[in-house]
């Protein structure tokens, strides 16, 4: 898949200080470090069957922090996102619709580099659909079956074989999340498990392979026979293909901790990738609105492109969103966008004057607060600082507005 376009990124003085990120399989800010020459990330990233909402940008944005903090910081960032085009949801929606699914994906993927453009995501240096990794996926499941760490399930109403990963040969399970059992199981037919498959040796074994059906579409599968993969598999595969394991940072949202980045780790492990998927996970919080988590399935959205097709400035909801610590839930509300606006009409007019106080203590601020766990709300309240003081006429210097100009803009994805 095309990516989209990477925005210009401004020099701005001197380096930043590595990044302390809460780990969610530790439960501890960490230093978020690797022994290789490049910091490898991969972010799970949308099931295009509707518009991207403001949880979705939520987490790309905050991921887009983790790469410019880390590019900041000297490092050279390699970034994976995988597009889930083959998925039950996608199917429904275009059978709702009377669509193909495909033209379905293709015109919410459109819409979804647009709005990342729009919010000035950098984009992934490997942007991934699962259809074009249907081979290597159906690789990694014959991998998976000739060596035993899977097995076939005929299916009860039709020819074939689904197949499944065998949870009990994967030592370490659970270590993503650190969910008990019981926990596993009170979500998992929520979130797109299948416990009471009869034939399963265990009810959280995660599908690899579905054998076609009829009126489904199916995708050759050599020895697997024709399906199509499950939702768990396409994220292992694509990791272990673009970046190799173990990586660095594995992220998406936090409804994502179980089943799918537990599963995604036990695949590769199973697939011999070693004890460790990731070296780091990181997640980002639930918005909610009217009380509810934002989600597709709810229909409580709030849809990014509605607001910049309603005229909302994007640097303007860029700031809503930099506005949330992204380890804290919130819930969206319309006067956000207000207090976004007047906020960045106030840094607007706090860097139109002809000179400013000195920006070397700002940057450092600015650094200093996205290192410590992203505190992106600590940084906005040192611009704002910063902000008065330049109103009140403080500090005589010509060329301060330009560096803070270029560090918002390289730091915090925001254009004045």
């Amino acid at each position: 898949m095309i990516s989209w376009p990477m925005p210009f990124l401004p020099a701005i003085p001197g380096t930043g200080p590595g990044l302390r990120l809460l780990d969610t399989a530790s439960g501890a800010a960490e230093e978020v470090a690797s022994p290789g020459a490049d910091f490898t990330m991969y972010v799970c990233g949308i099931t295009p069957y509707d518009a991207t909402h403001l949880g979705h940008a939520a987490t790309y944005v905050t991921f887009d922090l983790v790469n410019r903090v880390m590019r900041d910081a000297g490092r050279t960032v390699r970034y994976v996102q995988n597009v889930t085009d083959v998925d039950d949801p996608l199917f429904e929606r275009a059978d709702r619709d009377g669509v193909d699914f495909r033209e379905l994906a293709a015109d919410e993927v459109a819409l979804f580099r647009d709005d990342m453009t729009a919010l000035a995501v950098l984009p992934p240096d490997a942007f991934i659909g699962v259809e074009e990794s249907m081979a290597d996926i159906v690789a990694r499941i014959e991998a998976l079956l000739a060596s035993g760490a899977a097995y076939p399930l005929s299916v009860l109403d039709g020819p074939g074989h689904d197949v499944y990963l065998d949870l009990a040969q994967v030592a370490d399970f659970g270590r993503v999340s650190g969910w008990s059992r019981d926990d596993m199981l009170a979500v998992y037919a929520d979130r797109g498990g299948d416990p009471d498959r009869v034939g399963k040796r265990d009810a959280l074994d995660p599908l690899l392979w579905r054998a076609a059906r009829p009126g489904e579409p199916t995708w050759e599968g050599a020895s697997l026979g024709a399906g199509r993969p499950g939702w768990h598999i396409e994220c292992t595969a694509i990791a272990l293909e673009h970046l190799g394991v173990p990586f660095d940072l594995s992220g998406g949202g936090s409804d994502l901790v179980f089943p799918h980045h537990e599963m995604s780790a036990a695949q590769s492990v199973a697939l011999g990738g070693g004890d460790i998927f990731a070296h780091h996970y990181a997640h980002q919080a639930m918005v909610g609105l009217d009380g509810e988590k934002m989600s597709k399935s709810k229909g409580n959205l709030v849809f990014v492109s509605t607001l910049r097709f309603d005229g909302v400035d994007p640097m303007v909801i860029r700031l809503v969103l930099l506005d949330h610590h992204h380890a804290t839930d919130w819930e969206f509300t319309d006067e956000q966008l207000t207090v976004a606006q007047e906020r960045l009409d106030t840094w607007r007019r706090a860097l139109s004057g002809n000179s400013a106080p000195e920006a070397e203590p700002l940057l450092a601020a600015l650094r200093e607060r996205l290192a410590d766990d992203l505190d992106s709300p600590g940084a906005l309240a040192a611009m704002d600082a910063w902000a008065a003081r330049s109103l009140d006429g403080e500090g005589a210097d010509p060329t301060a507005a330009g560096v803070v100009a270029r560090a918002l803009d390289a730091l915090l994805g925001v254009r004045v």
